[in-house]
């Protein structure tokens, strides 16, 4: 749970009405004992978001969103951990000291690497317009950047020396701890430190308030590596940020477009030649972080890929992402050997623009690409195909979309629409959006035994069960591996004699997916007596004992198998043994 004390989660749980929350923005209907409405997270006609003002807990039976009060916060308002449950105890009027204290300690540390990275860029600036960046320069001018843009984008250059900058640092009093946690410098094995930068050129990376989060830096000669970049700082994390996107925002809202491209120059030149529209994806494949912060300005997004191998596997990474965004995207694959700077370079704006406006859809692209690859002929090629494409299409939330894609993809392998979506309706329930994608999701489902998702209903239902399955039942006896963490978490908050709320457990678990089984397993229809729910858990354990027990016998007839092919009699005989003793365990 990070600095927040358990009791306060635990306490801001309690005093939260899930019901009230969630019915301030979607009307909920009474149903039983529980609550019911169309989920607000994928498209539905048929209500089957449910509610349990009981076990506080929400699950929708179409996707499979589940949760608790922080849960639904974070999924429906796109809010952080820690902003949820500042939002939630801020309206049950309960304190947290810890978490401000904390947050004020951060805001000082975010501050002082701001700043301190600020030092560096003028620093590297400073250098670059200096005798010791003659060098750079004529780098800068043999790639055709102009000095206007070098100012625009406050190209830097790291003198050929091992401590210039710390040197400089020092001038200024700044700690080299301080240094260290900006990535800046880097400590020596035997003490001491030394610059991270070095006989570069220097792309400050800034975030949409002009800050300077990190940098990357170009070698000014043929060496490797080519380039070096920042690591994870408190303030930087390349997955989360653009280049650029604070010297394209206006444009890009003025365009209602955003061209995406690779590294620091393919966004410098096009930008220079005027595409102000354009940013850059630090090198790696876009992820759900810097695809949700480019939405903030437009969802018509144009990536530009290199033809090359790579770039056409990192295009098809990238492309069910815009699906789980609700983006409209288009894709550039530029002619072999050529990059958005050495095209424009060579051919100009203009015919660059023209492959931006004639940018392939999503669906056209991966279908090229897959036809490419795989004999479109052959059956075994057009159930490949078919496999890959219907992945794609199955994350579209638009029923018009989904249905014109299908056609398309059935005349394309010259197969029917019927059979294409039959064989979507399988992958569905298989689709995993990634866990940090707080947009709507593709149904999902998690496939486990009903016995064992029961036997957590029941302990979650009334506490004194939990100490008697405690009594015949590990951990370790559960076949599947989330339930048998969900149970170990549940023997040990009762072994410490807490009381297990089920939004608490899912708070506690911190995990998608075993949040959705102890959801599922709590809205099983069974509505018995105690005395019947006695029954039912003695069953229950009687049922996975013996199913223990069948695995094993399985596991070593296997072992027993592959013992006999290898002639290792020692082996045989051992295991023979095992097995005959679970044949009398088993009566």
């Amino acid at each position: 749970m990070g600095r927040i004390p358990e009791h306060i989660l635990e306490e801001v749980l309690s005093r939260t009405d899930i019901v009230e929350l969630v019915s301030s923005v979607i009307p909920l209907k009474k149903a039983g004992r529980n609550f019911k409405a169309c989920c607000p997270f994928h498209q539905e006609k048929t209500p089957s978001f449910v509610v349990s003002p009981e076990k506080q807990i929400y699950h929708c039976f179409g996707c499979g969103e589940s949760g608790n009060a922080i849960g639904f916060l974070m999924r429906y308002e796109r809010m952080e951990f820690l902003e949820a449950l500042r939002t939630l105890a801020q309206k049950a009027g309960i304190p947290l000291p810890d978490t401000r204290r904390a947050s004020g300690e951060q805001e000082q540390l975010s501050s002082k690497l701001y700043k301190v990275n600020e030092i560096a860029a003028s620093f590297y600036a400073g250098v670059l317009r200096s005798a010791a960046g003659e060098r750079a320069r004529a780098y800068v001018r043999s790639r055709g950047i102009s000095d206007e843009t070098a100012r625009v984008f406050l190209l830097g250059c790291a003198p050929d020396a091992w401590d210039a900058f710390i040197l400089h640092a020092r001038s200024r009093n700044i700690p080299l701890t301080l240094l260290e946690k900006a990535g800046l410098i880097l400590p020596k094995q035997g003490g001491g430190y030394y610059d991270r930068f070095r006989n570069r050129l220097v792309f400050p990376i800034a975030d949409m308030r002009g800050r300077i989060l990190g940098f990357g830096a170009r070698v000014l000669e043929n060496s490797v590596p080519k380039y070096i970049n920042s690591p994870e700082t408190y303030i930087y994390s390349k997955g989360k940020h653009l280049y650029g996107l604070g010297a394209s925002k206006e444009r890009i809202l003025g365009d209602d477009r955003v061209v995406v491209v690779e590294g620091y120059l393919d966004c410098l030149i096009p930008y220079q030649a005027g595409m102000r529209s354009v940013v850059a994806s630090l090198g790696t494949a876009l992820t759900p972080e810097q695809v949700r912060r480019i939405k903030r300005y437009t969802r018509n997004i144009v990536v530009v890929y290199d033809a090359d191998t790579a770039g056409r596997l990192a295009a098809l990474r990238s492309l069910d992402i815009f699906a789980d965004e609700e983006c409209e995207a288009r894709v550039v694959s530029l002619p072999k050997g050529h990059d958005p700077d050495s095209f424009i370079r060579k051919e100009g704006l203009d015919a660059f623009r023209r492959l931006v406006n004639e940018a392939e859809s999503v669906f056209s692209y991966k279908l090229n690409v897959l036809v490419s690859q795989y004999p479109v002929e052959d059956s075994q090629g057009k159930a490949k195909i078919a496999s890959y494409m219907l992945e794609t299409i199955g994350r579209f939330k638009n029923a018009v979309l989904v249905s014109e894609y299908v056609r398309r993809l059935a005349q394309k392998l010259d197969v029917s629409e019927e059979a294409l979506r039959l064989e979507l309706k399988k992958q569905k329930p298989g689709l995993r959006p990634s866990k940090t994608s707080l947009a709507a999701k593709a149904p999902r489902t998690y496939q486990c035994s009903r016995t064992e998702k029961l036997l957590v209903k029941l302990m979650l239902e009334e506490a004194d069960l939990i100490h008697w399955v405690r009594e015949h039942l590990e951990p370790a006896d559960f076949q599947d591996a989330r339930i048998s963490r969900i149970v170990r978490l549940m023997f040990e908050m009762a072994a410490q004699g807490r009381r297990i709320e089920p939004c608490v457990l899912v708070s506690a678990m911190n995990e998608e997916d075993v949040s959705q089984i102890v959801c599922e397993s709590l809205f099983l229809p069974e509505d018995v007596s105690y005395e019947q729910k006695e029954k039912i858990v003695g069953d229950c354990i009687t049922r996975l004992k013996e199913e223990k027990v069948r695995n094993m016998r399985v596991r070593l007839q296997e072992q027993i198998s592959a013992a006999q092919s290898a002639g290792d009699e020692a082996a045989v005989e051992r295991l023979m043994n095992e097995f005959h003793g679970l044949i009398k365990q088993q009566g």
